[in-house]
């Protein structure tokens, strides 16, 4: 749980108006988060990695307090992106940041680091649904293309039902995944985000699991790229993609605490493993 207050700010970016936060003080360490969590779903490990640090957490444009100056404008990672780095000039001018990505918010920081690799020290991407390079990509753009006609013509809810079952373990006999139970203020915390699901759903989805990273230019950069997956989603389709991704640049595949909402689940030993992969122990 966070103990101590963050100091809040916000930045002007093209089309948006982040809302960001820091806490402690050194050398920066950017969290980009996934899905509809947004700098809160980082209040459990902040506080930890900000000693010897200045962490920021931030909520992607259009999330919970970052506004677009048009509500309907669609969703580019290239966008995001360019969030990310105009935030590390903001709060590291001189020093290139570490960067923590979690699922989309992985892809945003791998394509980061391809597109700004001077202000990227050190990344850990965290199970990046980079699902074009699996061999069944195409059924995979399928999933994206029911969940979408299923908001339209259902809505929410039965959309997001859609979408969870396309990200469930392949049937390798194993038996179903198990039920995850999230302690009381995380259960609370999904409560309060659920008005960004709309735009998740309808726009984020869609852009990001259509993003084909550039594996020439990260396989060049791999040496400061650490590619991490759950220790329990084996067979789940984002830890199928980072695992595409790892076997494609060459390099190894790092496994944390938990599931694919590992950070969340299980915080301590989360941010014990990620100061290790970022080297700031």
């Amino acid at each position: 749980m966070t103990t101590t207050d963050p100091t809040p700010g916000s930045l002007r970016v093209n089309g948006a108006t982040l809302h960001y936060e820091i806490r402690g003080q050194g050398p920066l360490l950017l969290l980009i988060p996934g899905g509809t969590g947004g700098a809160a779903s980082f209040d459990d490990i902040a506080d930890d990695l900000a000693i010897g640090h200045t962490v920021a957490t931030y909520d992607p444009r259009g999330m919970s307090r970052s506004t677009l100056d048009d509500p309907d404008a669609e969703q580019y990672v290239a966008d995001h992106a360019d969030d990310a780095f105009r935030l590390i000039g903001l709060l590291s001018p001189h020093q290139p940041a570490r960067v923590f990505g979690a699922s989309s918010g992985a892809i945003t920081a791998l394509h980061l680091l391809s597109t700004h690799p001077g202000r990227v020290a050190r990344l850990v991407a965290h199970e990046p649904p980079v699902v074009e390079l699996l061999p069944d990509a195409h059924e995979h753009r399928a999933l994206v293309a029911r969940v979408r006609d299923t908001y339209r013509d259902q809505g929410l809810m039965p959309a997001m039902a859609a979408f969870a079952e396309g990200m469930k373990k392949d049937d390798d006999g194993s038996g179903p995944n198990p039920e995850i139970t999230l302690p009381p203020h995380a259960a609370a915390r999904v409560e309060r985000t659920r008005a960004n699901l709309p735009l998740f759903v309808g726009r984020v989805v869609p852009a990001f699991m259509a993003y084909v990273p550039d594996t020439d230019r990260l396989k060049a950069l791999s040496d400061r790229l650490v590619l991490a997956a759950g220790r329990d989603s084996r067979g789940e389709l984002p830890h199928r993609a980072v695992a595409a991704l790892a076997e494609r640049l060459g390099t190894g595949l790092r496994h944390f605490p938990g599931g694919h909402i590992g950070l969340t689940t299980h915080p301590a030993e989360f941010a014990e493993h990620l100061r290790d992969a970022l080297g700031t122990r």
